[in-house]
């Protein structure tokens, strides 16, 4: 199908209420955005390359001089707390599934995460379910029937709506505009603003977003000028989109004064994303030296100095601009456990969220709906009767220096480090190309960051060859044979389908974690094979269009995989 300039066309038509929610208005109006940004969009991955070259050449990371000025003025702040904003002290997020959203809408959450980011396999079923789900939920619509005969409803009231679209650097492969496939930020955002912005605020709150994986000011700025130019197509108020910033890679941290100046009109705070931190760490720092070789996933804690610099600056820089800060997920599912082991959970849990709050934290996310009432009664016991602690100043005095070296850090790894982090990939990743994007793995509720981290650092192990505590040094051949062993584990007894998938999830792994370079992310490279899986299972001869567009993509030089040109 060809291309008429300008006209956005669709290469995926399957779901049963397609035709309600990807209407020729909700295309033209992404349209608008796609041709008043992709070009803009398309400099800043590039910028964002360039840095990562400079880095890798050994440039430092810094705070920016050149806005060394708007740091230093203390009169600026966000807008207010819009409406359904002003209480954050537990955010439930949850992929936008009809299952999960109708949980989560009757979880008693102060607000729920609404994802169609991390916590989603973005196959285009899934992409389009997830908007419908939000429709109907939106409208009071939602029903769910649950494992246990019991009926979910949805009557617009509930928590706070959220919504998480994807980050600047994927593409949604199933529309394209001259040929070229579009943003998958403008996309989700575009299609889920025009459908549902004006019902939003007839429910008495309005469309509110987390934007993840930002990187720079610069990429604020762009979201900033995405939502002028909506509102104002949409004849909607400038400043009733408001937007919490995942500060979840490491540049960004770098410039969280800056990130809330250029959306302060539409922001509403910062949260520490811990997972995916640090995997940018590892990611920003690959080649450099041994001193930047992260120890075990579990010995990496919120108090491990690099993690607790960035909440201290993150809480500090947030209540003097008059921001939310929103602490990090407990992934905990505490759900099909024995007593004494829900009971340790729980325990943990509270402890982790009271210590959130005695730092200053305004809130925080659970993965898990059994969590909510945990996570209120810790920040109720550490704040009272207060939603927030925004009036809260402390100051902080953390340097460059504080968010990167691991000085101090114990930098041990061990056999069992490496098999966790082959088994918990090969696990997600097999669920992934099945079209799962979250799931839960020895009780944690995980991610596509479960994976990032978990393959970055057998790269990062690899590739400086890394001795073990029990004495051999990470090598292909050790990585191999702990892969093959994991492998025997998970498939025994397994069908010959739940078998293929875990072999497409060992090629996953293999190609972005034991290469030469260190892909960028791992999703470009999953979602060939989800595709190919899915022809696979349906034998449908049509699925060899979307995959062969899904192969449109070519890692570039610095190891991220971006549309090819």
């Amino acid at each position: 199908m060809c291309d008429t300039h300008g006209t956005p066309v669709v290469h995926g038509t399957k779901h049963p209420r397609f035709d309600q929610i990807v209407t020729p208005e909700a295309l033209a109006f992404v349209a608008t955005l796609d041709g008043a940004f992709a070009g803009r969009r398309a400099e800043l991955l590039a910028e964002r390359r360039r840095r990562a070259k400079e880095i890798d050449a050994g440039a430092t990371v810094d705070f920016l001089p050149e806005t060394a000025a708007i740091r230093a003025d203390p009169t600026w702040k966000v807008a207010a707390p819009a409406p359904g904003l002003a209480d954050r002290r537990c955010e439930l997020i949850a992929p936008a599934s009809p299952s999960t959203a109708a949980h989560a809408m009757n979880s008693g959450a102060s607000a729920w995460l609404a994802d169609l980011e991390d916590g989603v396999a973005p196959s285009w079923q899934n992409i389009i379910d997830g908007q419908i789900t939000l429709y109907d939920a939106i409208r009071g619509d939602l029903s769910y029937k649950s494992s246990d005969g019991a009926t979910l409803t949805t009557d617009g009231d509930g928590p706070t709506i959220i919504m998480r679209p994807r980050g600047w650097h994927l593409c949604e492969k199933h529309i394209t505009i001259d040929g070229r496939p579009i943003s998958a930020s403008l996309f989700d955002f575009g299609l889920y603003f025009f459908h549902n912005a004006k019902q939003l605020i007839e429910n008495g709150a309005g469309p509110y977003f987390y934007l993840p994986k930002i990187e720079s000011h610069l990429e604020a700025r762009l979201w900033n000028d995405v939502f002028v130019l909506a509102q104002r197509e949409l004849g909607i108020p400038q400043g009733t989109i408001r937007a919490t910033v995942l500060i979840e890679t490491l540049p960004a941290a770098f410039e969280m004064d800056e990130i809330l100046y250029e959306l302060r009109s539409h922001c509403s705070g910062l949260n520490a994303g811990r997972w995916d931190y640090i995997f940018s760490y590892v990611r920003t720092f690959a080649h450099r030296g041994d001193e930047f070789v992260l120890p075990d996933r579990e010995k990496i804690t919120m108090t491990t100095p690099i993690l607790r610099s960035l909440t201290q600056l993150l809480v500090a820089t947030c209540h003097k601009r008059w921001a939310y800060a929103i602490g990090g997920p407990a992934a905990v599912n505490p759900t099909g456990q024995d007593e004494e082991t829900r009971h340790r959970a729980l325990a943990q849990v509270t402890a982790e969220k009271q210590r959130e709050a005695t730092e200053g934290f305004d809130g925080s996310w659970v993965a898990h709906p059994a969590l909510v009432e945990t996570c209120l009664a810790a920040y109720r016991s550490i704040l009272g009767d207060r939603t927030d602690q925004r009036s809260l100043r402390q100051a902080v005095n953390v340097t460059a220096r504080d968010l990167i070296s691991l000085e101090g850090v114990q930098q041990t790894i061990s056999l069992h480090g490496v098999r966790t982090n082959v088994s918990v990939a090969l696990r997600y990743l097999a669920a992934w190309v099945d079209g799962k994007g979250a799931i839960t793995i020895d009780n944690l509720m995980e991610d596509a960051a479960t994976v990032e981290i978990s393959r970055a650092q057998l790269w990062q192990w690899l590739h400086h060859e890394s001795q073990l505590a029990e004495g051999p040094h990470v090598t292909r051949e050790l990585l191999d044979r702990v892969i093959d062993e994991e492998m025997t584990k998970l498939t025994r007894g397994l069908d010959e389908h739940a078998t293929a998938r875990y072999e497409a999830a060992r090629e996953v792994l293999t190609v972005t974690a034991l290469g030469d370079y260190l892909p960028g992310f791992f999703t470009n490279y999953a979602y060939v094979r989800y595709l190919t899986e899915q022809a696979l299972r349906m034998k449908q001869p049509n699925t060899r269009e979307d995959l062969r567009q899904s192969e449109q993509v070519a890692p570039a030089e610095d190891g991220s995989a971006e549309p090819a040109a």
